[in-house]
């Protein structure tokens, strides 16, 4: 689905689970024809798990969390249910982190549709997606409507009273097709007991240049620092084995640098599952591939190349970091043209390219990630961030925080 796009539904109850590379809060809101929840009771999260007709389930930080919504079970007068999100982390955005809503039948699992919101920035709470009624017939809509200041600003908005102050909620980064209607009237009534919902943090900063997700219909991509390309092309994956290339050239002519290229593995909670690297050659069954060890960086194309078979790695593994490390001690600003780039492993075609245009006197760089989505597939996105580390064990830390 596309932001604004909707569907109607083919199953009475469904469920939507929502995932991302780090720990999200999932919600649902019941919302009346005003656009606002009729009470406290109607704001369904982890402190308070299930309301008529609409329940939350948490995935315990191994699976997504989701919103099952039972149509034929909601209450008479609520028209529609919004699914929210915002990451666990108190602050983080949504940046490079794009989650993917997957609407099931809440029957048989069965995949009804997905939507990843696109081009997300400084949003640390999402709408993303709602199942409304229209003409007698409950669709879903994908939304992606952003905010600045977390979960508290989404619930603030609809009406649901929190304990601490909310700030005004931000310009949506991309406004659902038909805005929320304004409350009408209405008799005043003593106001309900506040639900504990998370406090809202304060607005970061703005995103950083390059930052957004495309993909590959129109063909070779050269990213951006912190842009993400998603490996998908007309809707579908590309390719199941690539080859990460990385390539470097010494800044100053006839001096030798040696440099080391690896790939570290990770599982759903940023947990370390292997590291291969010029003394690991291959790891996890064979699914990943080291060329071997490039001593001087001279010459042209590729210095080291490492293949994923991404068809074949584990479930658990879940996220990919690709680092470059100065094993003798030469910093980055001794270092020129540095790259790296994802080639089709079938054809040799260059698929995405980032080239590292800044340096920074550290040992040490992350280039670029590959994050598996819930929905199966995989997002690249590049870095270009300096860590003091020699080798690839001490990436292994500095690596798991950026994912």
């Amino acid at each position: 689905m596309t932001p604004g796009s909707n569907i109607p539904l083919s199953a009475a109850r469904v469920t939507v689970d929502v995932a991302a590379p780090v720990r999200l809060d999932v919600s649902g809101l019941l919302l009346t024809a005003d656009g606002k929840v009729r009470s406290d009771d109607d704001f369904i999260f982890y402190n308070q798990p299930a309301g008529p007709g609409v329940t939350y389930r948490s995935g315990g930080g191994t699976a997504p969390d989701a919103i099952t919504v039972d149509t034929s079970a909601l209450p008479p007068g609520i028209e529609k249910i919004v699914v929210t999100a915002s990451p666990d982390a108190a602050g983080q955005t949504f940046q490079g982190i794009e989650p993917t809503a997957t609407i099931r039948d809440g029957d048989d699992n069965s995949v009804l549709a997905t939507f990843t919101p696109p081009q997300l920035g400084t949003e640390t709470a999402l709408v993303i997606v709602e199942i409304y009624l229209r003409g007698g017939v409950w669709k879903a809509r994908a939304v992606g409507q952003g905010y600045a200041n977390g979960l508290a600003g989404i619930a603030t908005d609809f009406g649901v009273s929190v304990e601490e102050p909310a700030a005004p909620a931000a310009t949506p980064a991309a406004a659902p097709a038909q805005p929320v209607t304004p409350p009408a009237p209405a008799a005043v009534q003593p106001p309900p007991p506040p639900v504990t919902a998370p406090a809202a943090p304060a607005a970061s900063a703005a995103p950083a240049p390059g930052a957004g997700k495309i993909n590959l219909d129109k063909g070779r991509v050269s990213l951006q620092k912190n842009q993400t390309v998603s490996l998908v092309k007309g809707g579908r994956p590309v390719l199941s084995q690539v080859k990460m290339g990385l390539g470097w050239e010494p800044a100053f002519r006839g001096k030798d640098i040696d440099l080391d290229a690896s790939v570290i593995a990770y599982g759903p909670q940023r947990n370390h599952i292997d590291s291969c690297y010029f003394g690991k050659l291959s790891i996890v069954g064979g699914a990943i591939k080291h060329s071997g060890d490039n001593l001087t960086g001279e010459g042209g194309g590729d210095d080291e190349v490492i293949v994923v078979d991404l068809g074949r790695l584990p479930q658990e593994v879940t996220g990919l970091v690709f680092t470059v490390n100065s094993f003798s001690g030469q910093k980055f600003t001794e270092v020129a043209k540095a790259y790296c780039r994802l080639l089709d492993a079938a054809t040799g075609e260059e698929l995405v390219r980032f080239d590292l245009t800044s340096a920074e006197p550290q040992t040490g760089v992350m280039m670029a990630k590959l994050i598996r989505q819930f929905s199966g597939e995989w997002d690249m996105t590049a870095m270009g961030e300096f860590v003091k580390s020699r080798t690839v064990r001490g990436m292994v830390k500095p690596a798991a925080k950026s994912l």
